[in-house]
């Protein structure tokens, strides 16, 4: 396990330790790794792929963030820390390779190892600075903005243009009804910000 490339900031010896007690999870795409009332005793750090970490309620969701490989998910640390169930459900939206730490050496290596919580804090300005952003889109951006904004986040997190997503995907992801994208999609097509195919939907305008 190349640690080194992934977490690039950890001291040697914390390397070894997370090598030595963590477990390494190869995750198949579409798979739910963890979900709201989960109770979670290991902190995961993706190696690969892209993990999604949303919110549902009924028949709706709503995108959170993605974890990339070299990041962690501030959700299932703070669970841990509060010995709380989990608010938020995650799923692998790639082909996945995951660390796992172990909750009870995480708490270790907070003490031994300042490094570890420069690593965590630098998660939690991430997604806090992302959360933000997505309430205040909510509030105050339009449906179209939103969506046009939500396919470019798309293309550059999967690094790939045209995306295939299905239009309830995406509006799972917005918390809309599917007709409200497609008539969305239709609008953005037609002001030449996106083109649509059997390839799938291509950003135009990045």
């Amino acid at each position: 396990m190349n640690l080194e490339s992934i977490l690039p900031n950890l001291p040697p010896p914390l390397r070894d330790n997370i090598i030595a007690s963590s477990k390494v999870a190869d995750v198949p795409r579409n798979i739910e790794v963890m979900h709201e009332g989960q109770y979670i005793n290991e902190i995961p750090i993706v190696l690969k792929g892209l993990v999604q970490v949303f919110t549902r309620h009924q028949d709706k969701e709503l995108l959170l963030y993605y974890i990339k490989p070299g990041e962690s998910c501030i959700m299932s640390l703070d669970a841990c820390l509060s010995n709380a169930p989990s608010k938020v459900n995650a799923s692998t939206e790639e082909n996945s390779t995951i660390l796992l730490l172990p909750v009870v050496r995480v708490f270790s290596w907070m003490k031994e190892y300042p490094e570890i919580n420069f690593l965590f804090f630098r998660q939690y300005n991430i997604r806090y600075n992302e959360l933000i952003q997505t309430i205040n889109e909510l509030l105050f951006e339009k449906m179209d903005k939103r969506l046009l904004k939500y396919l470019k986040t798309e293309v550059t997190v999967r690094n790939i243009n045209p995306i295939k997503l299905s239009h309830q995907k995406i509006a799972s992801h917005l918390g809309t009804a599917r007709e409200v994208i497609s008539r969305l999609l239709k609008k953005l097509e037609i002001e030449g910000k996106i083109s649509q195919s059997s390839n799938g939907i291509k950003v135009l305008e990045l």
